[in-house]
């Protein structure tokens, strides 16, 4: 199913590479994230290649709720707890930055950009709204409480931020990448030192390598098969339903969310880890049914984020020895903000400048946590499972996703249609088919 976005935008198209190429820095990975890292460089007056495997914006970016806005859930009293006020100071502002830096972009863009107030809901925890509020007093941010908010849920409250932003990511994505450098349908299968190589066999040379393909494909530094985690979420528009007025989003992980975009109001949920039992459309159907009983709907669409083990997204060197090698990734569904951070920071570290917010997001940073140890023990389980359809990223046993009719890894996200074609990755080619079934053969999958 394509998303409102991919509906109603259109994208320039750009060539392939052919033959070998040779840049200061390259970017893999044409969505948010890849083109404002290559516009950032491009105004910094570095030269670049950007290239991706399909079609820029054709990714996880195409599926966003495109909420542009500093409200990361509950994030701040976690941040304040686990790192300290000084590193939430840091997260805030690097994502305050970002917020800014859209709105000079959007300047003469026809977008939909539109400013709008965001909360954070809960249904019954008060005291995490009070800690919530207390943490951003600490920082100095003018949240405020907010007693209803109009939606057909009774809440216990909710964190207001004011001015926020939301827009149309496809049709801010079509004008800004016009003039940028960008090679699509190249597919890099294989990284060397300063080199990267195609899976036609084209090597591009570059002093400087971002990967920002959602996932990182590269398991050789970093260790991110065990840093993070994916998890599918769920999205449909409809019709003749309310105008909220603002974006909202319930603290907990498989709440709802709700934004307008023209007619159309969005509602999200039904979240679960990839390859895990979980909910789906169906959720956000049944409560619209009773909550909006004369919308019609639209569009649906899912999307698939990348979970870090501490909430904030990993940017900045890859890892390991793994010189002039860069990294943009778990962005944690706040990935508009996330993106314009990525681009920032990463610009500085190429030109050598020291950045005000590095250490925050830094893929070197301790992740001595119990969920570390869960997702190896998962890992470790599911490469015992028995089962034949097997995923060739790291060998883990795919489960049948029955709503969206698709092979799910429950390991490291990657998913694959019937026929085996790669959907999502970390995986950089496809399934065997022989080894697939259209129907599950046991009970395990969703």
């Amino acid at each position: 199913m394509n998303s409102l976005w991919a509906e109603t935008a259109k994208i320039d198209s750009f060539s392939p590479l052919l033959g070998d190429a040779k840049t200061e820095a390259l970017i893999i990975g044409g969505g948010m994230a890849g083109v404002l890292c290559a516009f950032a460089l491009q105004e910094a007056g570095v030269p670049y290649l950007l290239v991706e495997a399909d079609r820029i914006g054709g990714g996880v970016s195409r599926n966003t709720t495109a909420k542009i806005t500093s409200q990361h859930g509950f994030i701040y009293q976690k941040l304040r707890k686990s790192a300290g006020l000084e590193k939430a100071k840091m997260y805030l502002d690097a994502n305050e930055r970002a917020l800014e830096q859209f709105r000079r972009l959007s300047v003469g863009i026809d977008c939909d950009f539109a400013e709008k107030d965001a909360y954070v809901y809960s249904l019954h925890d008060r005291e995490a709204i009070e800690n919530e509020l207390l943490a951003l007093r600490e920082l100095n941010f003018a949240a405020s409480f907010a007693e209803k908010i109009p939606l057909p849920l009774a809440i216990a409250g909710a964190v207001r931020f004011p001015r926020q932003v939301q827009f149309h990511p496809l049709k801010f994505l079509a004008k800004l990448s016009r003039r940028l450098n960008i090679r699509e349908h190249t597919r890099v299968r294989e990284l060397l030192p300063y080199t990267a190589v195609t899976e036609r066999g084209d090597r591009i040379s570059a002093r400087h390598i971002i990967i920002a393909t959602h996932f990182p494909f590269l398991n050789k530094h970093g260790m991110y098969f065990l840093k993070m985690y994916q998890h599918r979420s769920y999205v449909i528009a409809l019709e003749n339903a309310a105008d909220v007025n603002g974006m909202y989003l319930e603290e907990k992980k498989d709440g709802l969310s709700f934004r307008n975009q023209g007619d159309c109001l969005l509602v999200g949920g039904g979240d679960h880890k990839t390859g895990k039992k979980g909910g789906d459309w169906q959720v956000l159907r049944d409560f619209t049914a009773r909550a909006y009983p004369r919308a019609r709907e639209q569009y649906a669409w899912a999307a698939q984020d990348c979970m870090t083990l501490d909430g904030v997204p990993y940017i900045g060197p890859y890892g390991g020895s793994a010189e002039g090698l860069y990294v943009a990734t778990g962005f944690n569904k706040w990935g508009m903000t996330s993106s314009m951070v990525s681009a920032m920071l990463l610009t500085d570290l190429i030109l050598g400048r020291k950045n005000a917010f590095a250490e925050v997001f830094s893929p070197q940073r301790s992740m001595i946590k119990p969920q570390l140890l869960v997702n190896g023990l998962a890992a470790v389980g599911n490469l015992l499972t028995p089962t034949a359809p097997r995923c060739p990223h790291l060998g883990c046993a795919l489960k049948w996703n029955a709503a969206e009719r698709s092979w799910d890894c429950p390991c490291h996200g990657s998913r694959f249609d019937g026929r085996g074609i790669l959907l999502d990755n970390p995986a950089t080619g496809n399934a065997n088919p022989r080894r697939l079934h259209r129907r599950p053969l046991s009970k395990g999958g969703l």
